[in-house]
């Protein structure tokens, strides 16, 4: 039986209990949710994890951080580094986006060696198997992406990217639409091309069902990705992204009468004072689905700074309502990430999905930031460093100042404001 079967039957599972005692809610509460389809718990029946993570309504925001090998030189051991160091960094779910090597391969590695669970995207491995096999992606078939699907399921993936929203008809939006970049999701545009090249239907939408199917033999949770999404601030909210959504949302039925947990993949680039319709609209559509986000990136213009970007518009996303941030690097849109851009891409979404906590009046949150406060009145040093997002960094911070045994910082030293009004209240 799938999370979302027990949830609807009432009964409660060991892992809604381990989920709902980190998560700081009560074990009906969790349940309830799941059975609406309001949270979903990702974790493949197979794997057993130590760090398994629940995405929705009343829970903390997560983040998700992306690795994987591409053309670009990069190998297993740097990828496996990545995957450490996203982990150590706080990510609550990674996804190997391999596209190039043995990507099998480079999975099983992925899997074995990740506490949290492990994304994919099975039209990558589809694609590049066609193309080795038969010279072409374009010669791919439904049954390579079936028995990709099946194959990873098999292999523990928890979660898996289904670009079932990208249809003939959903495609034939953007060709109206005068979009400025027409379609920038990798999994969408190799669908687009396939489906024209071959003049048939997407297989994912076509064979959902199957897929559904898939899903529910080793509950795994089914992330319908956003294909369509905007590529430039300029394309947001348009015919075609909302078309897939209001499809989305019809598929999240179907796969909920089936028993298998959903979410919904969001927008990439999205202006600030768009975003909070961009909440709602998936809210309304999909059921209250959680909702992932792909950033969103709120301009276009901050090449080596779009996981500040991706950061100012995760914080607002999640304030109004998405559960899931994806990483944004600082090497978007420039190159395949380096393991230091990792790490600076977790930081930042983490810091994004803890503000929007805050809003959300997530208790952790807030008990966290009041006790920061607290050791910065204290100029208790020690404590900042280790309440802080990213205490290595911080302790290096500290540490590189030269009178760093004082009790107070080198930007104000002996006019330090908290160690002056802490005098000046006791006369």
């Amino acid at each position: 039986m799938t999370q979302l079967e027990l949830a609807k039957d009432n009964k409660t599972s060991g892992l809604m209990r381990s989920v709902a005692k980190a998560e700081g809610v009560t074990t009906d509460y969790l349940k309830k949710k799941i059975a609406q389809g309001r949270v979903v718990i990702t974790r493949n029946k197979k794997r057993v994890i130590s760090k398994p993570c629940a995405v929705g309504e009343g829970l903390r925001t997560k983040i998700n951080a992306n690795i994987g090998i591409s053309s670009d030189e990069s190998g297993i051991p740097d990828e496996l580094e990545k995957l450490r160091v996203a982990i150590d960094a706080g990510a609550d779910t990674v996804m190997d986006l391999s596209i190039a090597a043995d990507v099998t391969a480079v999975r099983a590695q992925i899997l074995k060696a990740s506490s949290v669970p492990v994304g994919t995207v099975p039209i990558y491995q589809a694609a590049q198997g066609a193309a080795k096999r038969k010279g072409s992606f374009q010669k791919m078939t439904s049954g390579d992406i079936l028995e990709v699907i099946r194959a990873q399921a098999e292999e523990g993936v928890d979660f898996m990217t289904i670009h079932s929203g990208v249809t003939r008809k959903t495609v034939s939006y953007v060709k109206k639409s005068g979009r400025i970049l027409d379609i920038v999701s990798r999994g969408g545009a190799i669908l687009a091309s396939w489906m024209a090249h071959n003049k048939k239907e997407n297989p994912f939408y076509e064979h959902f069902d199957q897929i559904l199917d898939i899903a529910y033999s080793y509950d795994i949770t089914l992330s319908l990705g956003d294909g369509l999404r905007p590529g430039s601030i300029f394309d947001a909210t348009d015919r075609a992204q909302l078309g897939e959504l209001r499809l989305l949302g019809e598929l999240a039925k179907r796969a909920r009468a089936k028993k298998v947990q959903v979410i919904i993949e969001g927008p990439g680039h999205v202006p600030l004072n768009q975003i909070k319709k961009n909440m709602e609209l998936e809210k309304r559509a999909c059921a209250n689905a959680p909702f992932y986000v792909l950033g969103p990136l709120v301009t276009d213009i901050a090449s080596t700074r779009d996981h500040i970007s991706g950061a100012i518009g995760g914080a607002l996303a999640a304030s109004y309502g998405a559960d899931f941030l994806c990483v944004v690097s600082p090497a978007e849109h420039l190159r395949h990430p380096s393991v230091d851009d990792i790490r600076e891409g977790v930081i930042a979404a983490r810091i994004a999905a803890h503000s929007a906590d805050i809003v959300k009046g997530v208790k952790s949150a807030l008990f966290w930031d009041r006790k920061m406060s607290l050791a910065r009145k204290a100029r208790n040093w020690e404590e900042q460093i280790a309440l802080s997002i990213d205490p290595e960094r911080a302790k290096e911070y500290r540490y590189s100042s030269k009178p760093h045994i004082s009790d107070v910082c080198t930007m104000c030293s002996e006019y330090c404001s908290i160690k002056l009004i802490e005098e000046c209240f006791k006369l």
